[in-house]
């Protein structure tokens, strides 16, 4: 559904990328992560596969269009979820939607259905200015599917919100793979990408510096340790045992045969520390 080969971007025109020669492909109802620290490039990739920016070197298709000829007919299927709210602050959550229903030349999906999907119902007749931040960004991530798209760009969809609403925009994004939907999403919440990413791609300085489902990538750099809680002499103690080594195996034997053992805990690596290996700087750099 997205197909991406040696892309490249320059805001300064003096050699200097912002993306520099990535390559990648995303499949039919899968969910892509694109990954990194702000100022790492995703969000000048996202606006160059949704025609925001022009495509100065490099392939982009998406949905088997070139996007430098892209027609109405491929902006008819993809949906963006902005992280930044752009809305009419004088028009109600159900006036927006319904104005940005009538842009499309496709069936869309009822608005009041969408606000309800989001937890927006009671707040429908609301002013969208008297929308706290949250609710405006529920709003604008609504709006993202109101012509059901085929391809959902999905930019930092949980970023300020509460426990409760996140795990309900998790829902929506796995129900919408579920229907067959492509969601290419941005973000550099590597629990998020975690737990809802069939692959992820890391981006660091306007590099893919690697790309794999989240459990290869931690199997792959993560480490390959159980901790082991056990009671010794009265005390609790805890050791870091591999399996990869042959005294270490023996020693959890032995540990689990004198039933010593109190709890057991595979040591796997977070995205985030992966990522950290790869590229030698955290998310906030």
């Amino acid at each position: 559904m997205i197909a991406v080969d040696e892309l490249y971007h320059s805001y300064t025109g003096n050699g200097t990328y912002a993306v520099a020669g990535i390559g990648f492909e995303v499949g039919k109802g899968e969910i892509f992560g694109f990954l990194g620290p702000n100022g790492a490039g995703k969000s000048t990739t996202q606006k160059i596969l949704t025609g925001l920016l022009p495509v100065q070197r490099g392939r982009v298709e998406v949905a088997g269009h070139d996007i430098r000829r892209a027609r109405r007919e491929l902006f008819n299927r993809i949906g963006v979820s902005f992280e930044s709210p752009n809305l009419y602050r004088k028009l109600s959550g159900l006036e927006n939607l319904a104005f940005y229903a009538s842009l499309y030349d496709v069936p869309t999906a009822d608005p009041g259905e969408l606000l309800g999907r989001v937890g927006l119902a009671d707040a429908a007749h609301r002013r969208v200015g008297a929308y706290s931040k949250g609710m405006q960004q529920r709003l604008v991530f609504a709006r993202s599917l109101l012509n059901r798209p085929d391809i959902w760009f999905v930019d930092e969809p949980t970023a300020g919100l509460d426990p409760a609403t996140t795990q309900r925009v998790k829902e929506i994004i796995r129900e919408e793979r579920e229907r067959g939907v492509t969601v290419f999403l941005t973000t550099h919440n590597m629990l998020v990408a975690d737990e809802l990413c069939d692959r992820v791609a890391f981006l660091n300085e306007g590099r893919i510096v690697a790309a794999d489902s989240p459990r290869e990538l931690k199997l792959r750099y993560g480490k390959n340790v159980i901790l082991v809680e056990h009671r010794t002499e009265g005390r609790l103690v805890r050791e870091v045992l591999s399996p990869l080594v042959e005294a270490d195996r023996a020693r959890l034997q032995r540990l689990l045969a004198d039933e010593r053992v109190e709890t057991l805990h595979s040591q796997e690596a977070t995205l985030e520390e992966v990522f950290i290996k790869l590229a030698g700087r955290g998310l906030g750099g």
